[in-house]
């Protein structure tokens, strides 16, 4: 089983931009209402859709409202990930920190509101 979640925006161009010059993403499909994305690795795809596409069903129709979804990506290396996103001028939403359960990481937003969790798993605290 694979899972490729899914987000209904009016933003196909800024969320292309984004997640492929800041996160290094690739496109592994693109037309004039869909994109499918996928992980520097290829291990993971997100796919996009135009809201209000003609060709889709009604549950594939309304747009997402900006509340309610995050992304996790776990990185090896957190810090240095941290500092390219930095370089980059993009805004973080949550500075590096380490937290009691093992997660050292930091957050940022894509153009659709979504919350972007880069993490490094590390050893909860005793």
């Amino acid at each position: 089983m694979k899972l490729n979640a899914g987000i209904i925006t009016e933003k196909l161009e800024e969320t292309k931009e984004f997640y492929t010059n800041v996160l290094g993403f690739g496109v592994s499909f693109e037309n004039e209402f869909y994109l499918l994305m996928h992980t520097p690795d290829k291990s993971a795809e997100i796919s996009f859709l135009q809201p209000n596409h003609p060709s889709q069903k009604p549950i594939f129709q309304s747009p997402f409202n900006g509340k309610g979804v995050y992304l996790t990506i776990e990185v090896e290396n957190v810090d240095e990930v941290y500092r390219q996103i930095k370089n980059k001028e993009i805004a973080i939403a949550i500075e590096i920190r380490d937290e009691p359960w093992g997660d050292r990481h930091f957050a940022i937003v894509d153009p659709n509101g979504i919350g972007i969790d880069i993490v490094t798993f590390t050893d909860p605290e005793k």
